[in-house]
């Protein structure tokens, strides 16, 4: 594949090193508890690869991995605690925080379960309750 579609991405101290590869399948916003606790802000800015486009290139036996649901399997450095990725395996996709990939041209389409939000933003993206209905949300949109 073309250079031109891989980007590199590492933990906050570099002992952790990957690449994704192609385009991102979404990029958006969260603005669940879980997402918030996890990365210690209030919302968490998102890109869902498939699985397949996400290698880990250095430090895969550094990687921590924590589950407090079958629904995500949180990846982080054991080195400096720097968070990586997460693995959704109900939606098939892998979430690679897009502050991990620096060179990545971050677009963000929309905000997903805006009805826990405590930061409301004012982007004119679309807003949803929970998540879109092919991703098995109600797909319902909530006003800015």
């Amino acid at each position: 594949m073309s250079n031109a579609n891989t980007y590199q991405g590492s933990c906050f101290c570099g002992a952790v090193r990957f690449t994704v590869t192609g385009e991102p399948v979404a990029m958006g916003y969260c603005h669940c508890e879980s997402c918030r606790h996890w990365s210690a802000g209030p919302v968490n800015a998102f890109t869902l690869w498939q699985p397949d486009a996400v290698q880990v290139t250095q430090g895969a036996d550094n990687i921590g991995t924590y589950h407090k649901t079958p629904n995500s399997y949180r990846k982080w450095c054991k080195s400096c605690g720097g968070h990586l990725f997460s693995e959704h395996p109900g939606m098939g996709l892998t979430d690679v925080y897009a502050a991990v990939i620096p060179a990545l041209d971050y677009q963000p389409t929309v905000h997903v379960n805006y009805q826990e939000t405590v930061l409301h933003i004012k982007d004119g993206l679309p807003k949803l309750k929970d998540f879109p209905k092919e991703m098995g949300g109600s797909g319902i949109s909530l006003d800015e």
